[in-house]
């Protein structure tokens, strides 16, 4: 069974590789956060609480399946980032691989999911 706690702690370090994503820039209800590739993991983004910074509220990961892989989510929140990353997937792994370099460019690419 996978480990579903949050580690509310965030390395300051951490933060400098994500860039969040506002609801207004993404059509959620909630900021994300996308990243350069970090840890051992394959690509995630990050969920916030509502529009505040971090703490995160859950992790999801973006390949091979779209799924929470630590915190949790409503079954409604979870329909909406998986909808959000199918639409952005591309710029999410370009930014996570660094194929894309500047975060300006990566949120520029982004698209907000039909409110």
């Amino acid at each position: 069974m996978a480990d579903t706690s949050v580690n509310t702690a965030v390395e300051v370090g951490d933060l400098y590789l994500m860039a969040n994503v506002h609801p207004r820039r993404s059509g959620l209800p909630f900021v994300v956060y996308i990243s350069e590739k970090q840890g051992q993991h394959d690509v995630r983004v990050k969920v916030g609480d509502g529009v505040r910074a971090p703490p995160f509220v859950a992790s999801v990961s973006v390949r091979p399946e779209i799924e929470v892989v630590a915190g949790s989510l409503s079954a409604g929140d979870l329909a909406l980032v998986r909808q959000w990353i199918e639409l952005n997937r591309d710029v999410i792994i370009g930014y996570w691989d660094r194929t894309i370099e500047d975060t300006a460019d990566a949120l520029g690419q982004l698209k907000p999911i039909a409110s």
